[in-house]
């Protein structure tokens, strides 16, 4: 029958899914990235160590640092390293040709080179990350350094005992969605296309008026937003603005769109969280009162006129970012948000006399 074929297929693919989460496999790594940020002194110091750790443990490696970092930055003092680490001129010279510079042009042109990406900071670094990688990312490893940690949970303290499993056992990745944002302009036909982590955000701008957007999904007319502004988040997402505007929660291996909105001038709209297999379209009606702006990821700002559309669906590039552990999720909004933390509940007996407490 027909209709059994088809829960079995649905079936098989959850378990599919399931298995495809679960999976662990063995990195071959030759060329690791280091993600920092170039004018943080603090982090400039750490991102030496780490490189004198790598370049002297893993000797086949090579490592690629930021343009800006390589060359402008005086804190990251190279000869310092090649002097404590190496014992001769072809020491000295083996350890030069294993240090590279990346910018982004290389990165557009070369992303399959990099075999691993090591990130030292907060969550806005690996957010940057997905911002320079806009198709295939290489695995990610976060270390954190930062203020808040959803996506950073490796504990740089820990980064020998952390490098040396991910270099001699199997890993597990978390392949987090990403979405795939294109903007299309009524007026000129030009097209803008961004792969983002955490979410759109289109709001009102300085616009003294509320926006005015009409919010389609698969084609079919949803609702229409009046507020000032909406998100669409990925899993991801939903611990940052998309949290703060009142959305839910949503594990990282759920994938789904989350539409949260922001301040609506009705009571009744609330956040909703739909499928990953839906396309989303959101268009400025011409008739609204103003332009709208949106923003991906928190940049790369831009207007949206009358009659543009922003056209939402799941990423086929996802981000995957190496598991420090299973619990890594719960653990992270437990320590950044005081996820439902409270008083325990104290049993009846406290309320006893002493005269009865023995008989309770």
């Amino acid at each position: 029958k027909s209709h059994n074929q088809l829960n079995d297929t649905a079936h098989g693919v959850r378990m599919l899914n399931k298995d495809l989460f679960n999976t662990k496999f063995k990195l071959q790594i030759q060329n690791i990235l280091i993600v920092t940020k170039h004018y943080d002194d603090t982090l400039i110091f750490i991102t030496a160590e780490l490189l004198e750790h790598i370049l002297t443990k893993y000797v086949d490696v090579s490592v690629y640092l930021e343009e800006k970092m390589f060359f402008k930055n005086e804190n990251l003092e190279l000869d310092e390293i090649f002097k404590k680490c190496c014992h001769s001129q072809e020491d000295i010279e083996n350890f030069k040709s294993r240090i590279k510079y990346y910018d982004q042009d290389f990165i557009q042109k070369h992303n399959n080179l990099i075999d691993l990406v090591i990130t030292l900071g907060g969550d806005g670094t690996v957010l940057y990350v997905s911002n320079i990688f806009q198709r295939n990312v290489p695995p990610v490893m976060s270390f954190s350094l930062g203020s808040l940690g959803f996506l950073t949970n490796f504990e740089f303290e820990n980064y020998h005992k952390s490098l040396e499993k991910l270099f001699t056992k199997k890993i597990t990745t978390k392949l987090r969605m990403r979405l795939s944002c294109i903007v299309v302009r009524e007026s000129t036909n030009e097209i803008i296309e961004r792969q983002i982590l955490n979410e759109l955000v289109i709001d009102r701008g300085p616009s003294p008026f509320i926006s005015n957007l009409e919010v389609y999904g698969n084609g079919s007319l949803l609702t229409v937003a009046q507020a000032d502004g909406l998100i669409i988040a990925t899993p991801t997402g939903s611990t940052a603005y998309s949290l703060s505007a009142g959305g839910s929660l949503v594990y990282p291996e759920v994938n789904a769109l989350c539409i949260t909105p922001i301040c609506p001038h009705t009571l009744s709209f609330r956040p909703i969280i739909l499928p990953d297999s839906m396309i989303l379209t959101v268009k400025v009606p011409k008739d609204s009162r103003s332009t709208a702006w949106c923003s991906f990821d928190g940049k790369n700002r831009l207007e949206l006129f009358k009659g543009d559309k922003v056209y939402v669906r799941a990423s086929e590039y996802s981000f995957p970012t190496v598991e420090a552990k299973k619990t890594e999720f719960i653990d992270s909004i437990s320590r950044s948000l005081n996820w439902n933390r409270r008083e325990p509940q104290k049993s009846l007996g406290h309320l006893l006399s002493g005269k009865n407490k023995s008989k309770y």
